[in-house]
């Protein structure tokens, strides 16, 4: 074996090892999660029985890319509101593994601007979607 063959394989073990490697499991893993969540939320969404509640704006400065604090905040805002709608449990329970790459349990959402639980489900699926997208 060529020494240029033996750098590349322990390049990818090392890189393995610190968990940098996304396997094909791990994509459809989060392709599934993706999709039931982005199910669940349409069903919320349509049924939701407090949507004029107001919660802790997580969007409002959001940038494009990295998706993993912004799930987080949200599976801590979907914990919060689960009693509006018994679906925004498995929301949460989705959102907290998308978001599990650097948090073990849900984030502490900093007080600042509210909007509308409604408004924060359309803003959350949008999120998803692109998040999706991005995995094609």
């Amino acid at each position: 074996m060529s020494v240029l063959v033996q750098v590349l394989l322990t390049l990818l073990l090392l890189s393995a090892c610190l968990g940098d490697v996304v396997t094909p499991q791990q994509h459809t893993l989060r392709s599934r999660t993706l999709k039931e969540t982005m199910k669940l939320l349409e069903k919320v969404q349509r049924e939701v029985s407090c949507d004029k509640v107001n919660v802790i704006n997580i969007f409002a400065d959001h940038k494009r890319g990295n998706n993993t604090d912004i799930f987080c905040k949200a599976a801590t805002i979907a914990r919060e509101t689960k009693s509006c709608h018994r679906e925004l449990g498995g929301i949460y329970y989705n959102l907290l593994s998308l978001g599990r790459a650097r948090h073990k349990k849900p984030c502490p959402v900093a007080p600042g601007s509210t909007t509308s639980l409604k408004n924060f489900l359309k803003a959350l699926d949008y999120v998803l979607q692109e998040e999706f997208k991005s995995l094609k």
